[in-house]
């Protein structure tokens, strides 16, 4: 909301949106949305194949058609168009991963008094051994990639290079659509070992095994591949400390090959640091779950690169809904 049109029955409505999330987050998990399909059927037949209370699965159904994500005829209960999109398993364009990893992330927000006390996080990365839990994570960053990727790939002129290595790539997406978008080019994605059945499953899905490989390691503390003239850094940055980041930015660098180009793409602050909206939530949630990681401004992560010889630089400005934005540039540019 933007300064100066805060009242209390503004601050009240923010103050219980919860309500609503909580409400979308347990329809997603118990997968409200994918039972119903393209049929319209009762709350008794529904909650019979979810296996759950009748009269329970009756509200929260009546609250997701007032959040306008059902329709309600008589008794019985229908998708509508956004919810069967978005919120199907049997659509192509299902976004429920990253919801429930923002599920994942609940308990932790509630903390948040508790860390700006201590300065220290409330939730630990070793949440992610838990295989559902990190597949939720993967497969929301999937998500997001996937809205996010076409808008960014075009932007950024590969023409001529060979090889991209995309570092903690996760799944792979943006090294598959980059590949689809330049034809002469191969990649190489460098993450954990525990990301491998994803990315593989990601990369065959797509057609490109004979394209782009899977390279295990942690890019904190591991040796990452060299001779690139592409290196990508998506969503890394925020994870990390000041310290820790221009270590990073510097072993990214050191694996490009003399005139190669470093991408950097990020929740971005303004010098300002209090816009926009998302990147500045999102430094709480880093908070909230890293020792140091936070958004950073442009000025900040251009002082990174120019630290370890990259010129050139320059902003895409690709207008994504969450506020990210790539930084480019040349290594001895």
């Amino acid at each position: 909301m933007e300064k100066g049109t805060w009242h209390p029955g503004a601050l009240l409505t923010t103050s219980g949106f919860y309500w609503q999330t909580c409400t979308l987050h347990a329809g997603v998990k118990l997968d409200i949305f994918t039972t119903i399909g393209n049929s319209r059927i009762t709350a008794t037949e529904i909650a019979a194949r979810l296996q759950a209370d009748p009269r329970a699965t009756a509200m929260l159904l009546d609250a997701l058609a007032a959040m306008g994500l059902l329709e309600k005829t008589a008794d019985a209960f229908a998708n509508t168009h956004e919810g069967l999109t978005w919120l199907s398993r049997d659509s192509a364009d299902y976004i429920g991963y990253i919801i429930l990893h923002h599920h994942n992330l609940v308990a932790s927000w509630s903390k948040l008094d508790e860390a700006v006390r201590s300065g220290r996080p409330v939730r630990q990365r070793a949440n992610f051994q838990d295989p559902e839990i990190r597949r939720n994570f993967l497969l929301g960053m999937f998500n997001l990639a996937m809205s996010t990727a076409p808008r960014v790939v075009p932007m950024a002129d590969l023409a001529g290079r060979k090889n991209l290595l995309d570092l903690g790539g996760g799944p792979g997406t943006y090294a598959i659509h980059f590949c689809k978008h330049n034809p002469g080019l191969r990649a190489a994605v460098f993450d954990l070992p525990t990301t491998r059945p994803f990315a593989l499953e990601t990369i065959e899905r797509f057609g490109l095994g004979g394209r782009i490989d899977f390279v295990s390691g942690d890019y904190l503390t591991d040796e990452i591949p060299q001779g690139h003239d592409v290196v990508w850094l998506s969503h890394i940055l925020h994870g990390e400390g000041p310290g820790e980041c221009e270590a990073l930015i510097a072993k990214a660098v050191a694996a490009l090959a003399p005139g190669g180009l470093i991408l950097v793409h990020d929740f971005i602050l303004d010098d300002t640091r209090d816009r926009p909206l998302f990147p500045a939530l999102f430094s709480l949630n880093m908070l909230l779950g890293t020792e140091g990681g936070q958004s950073y401004t442009e000025t900040e992560i251009t002082a990174m690169l120019e630290n370890v010889g990259v010129g050139s630089i320059r902003r895409l400005h690709v207008k994504t809904p969450n506020d990210s934005d790539v930084l480019m540039g040349v290594k001895g540019g």
